[in-house]
């Protein structure tokens, strides 16, 4: 995916956008889809997921995490993360799962169901003074 800097890539905002509309949110109503550009070259995606034991439930970007790992993606360049009209920061576990998988200068946009740019912001900026797998001496994303 080459974009000019400063860009989002179109389609990292359009897997954000499309897998929101997978949720399964039928206690808050509130889809939420996220997808990670990984430094493999690919694009992971993830939607949250509810649960009747709420809110025992997965964040989107926990499914996506996930599906990174999985795939063997180990570290995230750029994320996208789709609520509703207002922008939909990360959670703070989510924050910190983020933080596993990528640099605190990762930038996270946070964009509407069509895609509009609503926030973007580094993930210094949403969790300052992180603790970090550097803080234990492991490169970001390595596997243990």
């Amino acid at each position: 995916m080459n974009t000019a800097p400063g860009t989002v890539p179109h389609e990292l905002i359009a897997a954000a956008t499309s897998i929101r509309e997978k949720a399964y949110a039928p206690y808050s109503h509130f889809k939420v889809g996220a997808a990670m550009f990984c430094d493999d070259g690919h694009i992971y995606s993830g939607c949250n997921v509810e649960n009747a034991a709420y809110p025992e439930g997965i964040c989107a970007e926990g499914g996506a995490i996930s599906a990174m790992v999985a795939a063997g993606g180990r570290r995230i360049i750029e994320a996208v993360v789709c609520g509703a009209a207002e922008p939909c920061p990360p959670c703070g576990g989510c924050r910190q799962k983020l933080r596993e998988f990528a640099a605190p200068e990762t930038k996270v946009h946070m964009v509407d169901p069509a895609g509009k740019i609503l926030l973007t912001r580094t993930l210094a900026e949403l969790l300052p003074d992180s603790f970090g797998p550097d803080n234990l001496g492991v490169s970001v994303g390595t596997p243990r």
